[in-house]
């Protein structure tokens, strides 16, 4: 009887030349809300001792410091969101009697979670790549690992990006005192 030798067969890998932005690695299930990667803090500080006043232009003098947590696109490298904790002035305008927040509006719009280069993001990939919203959902979290709730992102593509701004000024949409009473004295 003959034996059976399996012949060695050897490939050559390309050593160290990589095509492309890296190894693909799947994107991990997560389970449990424990198993989730941890935030990458970053923390800036927008203070300062005392502002001009929007409305007189005089020096306010700081009153409170307040931290406001925004969320911004993610930390592609190591896999991790990324949360920026800014912490700005509040002053006060004796004179005035005015109270005024430092200026946050190059990083995000009033009262909103997000930054704009994660509003815009969402919005292009809605309008441009016309992708569906929880599509899109998933898009910004699998490839930038950044959480938004399709829901905001409706919110923000029907609001055509703008969160905070009124449309007409100053007013408010609507019929008004005025129109209301005429309609409902026209039934």
């Amino acid at each position: 009887m003959r034996k059976r030798t399996r012949s060695k067969v050897t490939s050559k890998k390309a050593s160290s030349t990589k095509l492309g932005p890296g190894e693909y690695l799947p994107d991990v299930a997560f389970q449990r809300v424990e198993d989730l990667p941890k935030p990458k803090l970053v923390k800036q500080r927008r203070e300062a001792q005392s502002r001009p006043c929007p409305k007189c232009g005089r020096p306010a003098p700081r009153d409170k410091t307040f931290t406001r947590t925004l969320y911004d696109l993610g930390d592609l490298e190591l896999g991790r969101p990324r949360t920026l904790q800014i912490s700005s002035s509040q002053h006060y305008c004796t004179p005035c009697r005015k109270y005024f927040n430092t200026d946050l509006s190059d990083l995000a719009a009033p009262k909103c979670l997000y930054t704009r280069r994660v509003q815009s993001l969402a919005v292009r990939l809605v309008i441009e790549d016309g992708l569906p919203y929880r599509s899109a959902s998933w898009h910004l979290w699998r490839d930038h690992r950044v959480f938004v709730p399709f829901a905001t992102l409706q919110n923000w593509v029907e609001a055509g990006g703008k969160k905070g701004e009124r449309p007409h000024g100053e007013r408010l949409p609507g019929l008004g005192a005025g129109g209301l009473l005429r309609v409902y004295r026209g039934r």
